[in-house]
């Protein structure tokens, strides 16, 4: 994956350097983001990397805080360029949320800016290792596909897989870390973080059994999809997830698994190719063209547009049960 970083190392110290003289004149991180509590007004400063950590920010913080988001929306999060200004605001900020791994950009102005503050949600749950294959061995080739993911791995360590939020179990367990992390941080408010917290596990808890309920009897267990951000919720619900192009969205198919795809959406019944609205959906109406299968949106929830399916991450995620529920068969 071909990560674009507008600010090389050996300019970020200048860029920091700079950020004592760009505070004066600039009003937030991001040019489409609130502009936070410049104006004094008490309420805890948080930057979130991109929508998966404003949405935590924004339902445990509440009125008390003010949240600033790098990635505006109908930006694809992988991509992001960091202007010299947000980095050197970055250590202004009370709290800085943001996920290791996912966005490269951001890991290394967070290490060379030096922000203390901040919150890593990939600590906060345990990451595992997904490629484009997730469930049972279809016995097309596996060796072949890992090696191929083995370039498309976000940055993130190990090859782990960054995307934690799609499960909706998880997601509660980032979600606790974030209150307790900004309880920490401003403690005067810290029963409300709390009570926040709780509310806000309680309808990811129902969203989990919503899935659990909708996802039990299916035709099918397979879906396929050309990114591959659905390892942890096709693990989660017994799925299989078959990603034509891997991790990377953007990433071109090789002709081996473009036949592999086909032949895996013959034997296991399969009616759908999924794309996703951030990227190219060029991939999955080819193949889909070729295979004679239809096409739908399974949303990654990278950002929210005018072309989510919701408003927000349940709603969002809700459509994706409707969507999968669909394809699969669910009776």
């Amino acid at each position: 994956m071909n990560v674009r970083r507008l600010i090389p190392s050996t300019a970020l110290a200048g860029a920091v350097a700079l950020g004592a003289v760009t505070l004066s004149a600039c009003t937030g991180i991001s040019d489409t983001a609130d502009k936070g509590d410049k104006g004094g007004s008490g309420r805890l400063d948080v930057v979130a990397s991109f929508y998966p950590m404003q949405y935590l920010a924004e339902q445990i913080g509440g009125d008390h805080v003010a949240v600033d988001t790098l990635t505006k929306p109908g930006v694809e999060p992988h991509d992001l360029e960091l202007k010299p200004r947000q980095i050197g605001e970055l250590g202004d900020a009370d709290v800085v949320l943001y996920l290791k791994g996912i966005q490269p950009a951001v890991d290394e102005a967070i290490a060379q800016a030096g922000v203390k503050n901040t919150v890593d949600a990939a600590t906060l749950t345990t990451l595992e290792t997904h490629g484009s294959s997730t469930g049972h061995d279809h016995g097309h080739g596996e060796e072949g596909h890992a090696a191929e993911e083995a370039g498309h791995d976000h940055g993130s360590e190990a090859g782990t897989d960054p995307h934690v939020w799609l499960d909706p179990v998880k997601y509660a367990e980032v979600a606790r870390g974030v209150g307790a992390a900004l309880a920490k941080a401003d403690p005067a408010h810290a029963a409300d973080y709390t009570k926040n917290t709780d509310a806000l596990v309680k309808k990811l808890g129902d969203l989990d059994a919503d899935f659990r309920d909708g996802l039990k009897n299916t035709t099918t267990k397979t879906f396929i999809t050309t990114h591959s951000a659905f390892g942890y919720l096709a693990e989660r619900y017994g799925l299989d997830q078959e990603g034509i192009s891997g991790v990377d969205p953007e990433s071109e198919p090789s002709p081996a698994r473009i036949k592999e795809i086909q032949d895996i959406a013959k034997k296991d019944k399969v009616s759908t190719v999924f794309f996703e609205t951030l990227a190219s959906d060029k991939t999955a109406r080819t193949l889909a063209d070729d295979t004679g299968l239809k096409t739908d949106v399974l949303d990654p929830l990278e950002g929210i547009t005018d072309k989510s399916k919701g408003d927000d991450y349940l709603q969002v995620m809700r459509a994706n049960l409707d969507a999968l529920q669909k394809a699969l068969g669910a009776k």
